[in-house]
């Protein structure tokens, strides 16, 4: 379970390291940075696909994802005395993302691009300057396990001594993805594929055209795709192979009296939902976007392969204000099986998973901005933070 997120410079979380629980709801107000706290954890899961370079380029690389504010802010100008203004800036460009379990940490350090003899076109592409994976919650000269810098690799040996590998990385291509010899580095190893089981689920469509809204191939889906549209088989599976009283249990209290169904023909998949009062059973095809969504979020959380993270961007989106109580105590439920983070524009859905809660491990992250621009948590002091630690390029 990861109990650190660290990240710098990026978008308007200028610094920010954050405790996390076994279920944390991450709200506030339009632009104080919680779709930025989402795309953190998105681009460390990337990192372990070597997809995080790729990721910040295609939001306009690191000029359009750096914060955009002063390297420090003097006290003239937070008295008053002087207007927020330019500085110069004596640090180098750093746009820094890492988080901690109770057993691993990990962290990278990107910078601007060099770009050497001829012009490049892949100006946008941000550099990876440093990585560092680390034994333990807090990095420590003690507990590094791995390192790189620039293009070197290197691993602490059972010896304790540092060993430089052959390996040479490009500045866009991560260690976390790269380094494959479990002999040298088995923890990096490890790290790798927990990372790899996050999952994320965001744009989920349920338009007139969207996938699950037809007929699918009827296959074992243990792991909703993450665009839902494998809806109907994943369903199924759960029934089969999940927690089918569950599953049945999450429908009724949101649609009371309705019956889900899932029907076969010619290897196809296809839903429905038995309503009372109805002579037949509604298809995919009819059901509201609500109605969808809401089974979409039954299909992801009671998945019967339960990821380490499962991260939930907008789940409110669409959604009946009578289905976020159900909705919050399918999370709540699910948290004892899975690390869960809600990230959420609804102080409605934020008071159902308090008050549904009951014995989970729940942490309420309200984001707020001050008067320069900087996010930060509500409530949280410099004496709040967990210990972190930046490694050095």
């Amino acid at each position: 379970m990861l109990v650190t997120l660290a990240v710098e410079n990026y978008r308007s979380l200028r610094r920010l390291v954050l405790p996390l629980r076994r279920l944390n709801v991450v709200t506030g107000a339009n632009g104080t940075g919680k779709s930025s706290l989402y795309r953190t954890l998105r681009l460390l899961a990337e990192s372990a696909r070597n997809g995080a370079v790729a990721a910040l380029a295609r939001e306009g690389g690191l000029p359009s994802t750096l914060w955009a504010g002063p390297e420090t802010v003097g006290r003239a100008v937070r008295e008053g005395e002087h207007p927020l203004q330019g500085t110069v800036r004596t640090q180098s460009v750093a746009l820094r993302l890492g988080f901690a379990t109770e057993s691993f940490g990990y962290a990278v350090d990107l910078g601007l691009p060099q770009i050497r003899g001829d012009r490049s076109l892949f100006a946008l592409d941000p550099e990876i300057k440093c990585e560092c994976t680390w034994s333990g919650p807090v990095l420590r000269p003690a507990t590094r396990l791995t390192e790189r810098k620039n293009a070197a690799v290197s691993v602490r040996g059972k010896d304790g001594g540092w060993r430089l590998t052959e390996l040479k990385l490009r500045p866009y291509d991560s260690m976390l993805a790269e380094f494959v010899d479990p002999r040298l580095a088995p923890d990096l190893m490890l790290l790798r594929e927990r990372i790899r089981s996050w999952r994320f689920y965001d744009q989920v469509r349920t338009d007139a055209g969207a996938p699950m809204r037809a007929a699918q191939v009827g296959t074992r889906t243990p792991v909703l795709g993450h665009d839902g549209a494998d809806l109907a088989p994943a369903l199924e599976t759960i029934r089969e192979i999940g927690d089918a009283a569950a599953l049945d249990a999450a429908v009724d209290l949101a649609f009371p009296g309705s019956q889900l169904g899932i029907e076969a023909h010619a290897g196809r998949f296809e839903l429905s939902l038995r309503q009372p009062g109805m002579l037949r059973p509604l298809t995919a095809a009819e059901l509201s976007d609500g109605t969808l969504r809401y089974l979409t979020w039954v299909a992801a959380l009671l998945t019967p392969r339960p990821p380490e993270l499962l991260v939930l961007n907008e789940p409110e989106n669409n959604l009946h204000p009578d289905l976020l109580r159900p909705l919050g105590g399918l999370v709540a439920g699910a948290s004892a099986r899975m690390q869960i983070v809600v990230v959420t524009h609804s102080r409605a859905l934020a008071s159902a998973l308090d008050l549904q809660g009951g014995e989970a491990d729940l942490q309420s992250v309200e984001l707020a901005k001050d008067d320069y621009g900087v996010s930060y948590v509500v409530g949280q002091g410099k004496l709040d933070e967990p210990s972190w630690h930046w490694p050095k390029r």
